[in-house]
């Protein structure tokens, strides 16, 4: 498991810098080694720039709900109860598409 969590982050890395993979749709995540579902909650994946985990209107970080078991992934303002972007959408599909990944390795 973890040998194919190493390779998928050399192939990842690569696909990045080559511009054959967008940031968003990584499975894995290059600053903290492992899969993106592991290390979503980390205020390092927040960015109110481009939305990543960020309610506009409440000026607020989403909180994460990850449910591994189930295989599904949710990101909510705790003031509103919304905040999603097209940004954090394709975090969440990304989570998602991270755990069936790691299940498979």
């Amino acid at each position: 498991m973890i040998a194919t969590l190493i390779a998928t982050l050399v192939e990842e890395d690569y696909a990045e810098d080559t511009g054959a993979l967008a940031p968003d749709d990584r499975l894995t995540c290059h600053v903290h080694g492992r899969w993106i579902h592991q290390c979503v909650s980390s205020p390092v994946h927040v960015n109110p720039v481009t939305r990543h985990r960020w309610c506009r209107e409440c000026d607020t970080e989403l909180g994460v709900v990850v449910d591994e078991l189930a295989g599904d992934v949710a990101m909510r303002c705790p003031r509103c109860g919304r905040g999603g972007s097209a940004a954090t959408a394709r975090l969440i599909a990304a989570c998602r598409a991270s755990i069936e990944a790691r299940r498979a390795a």
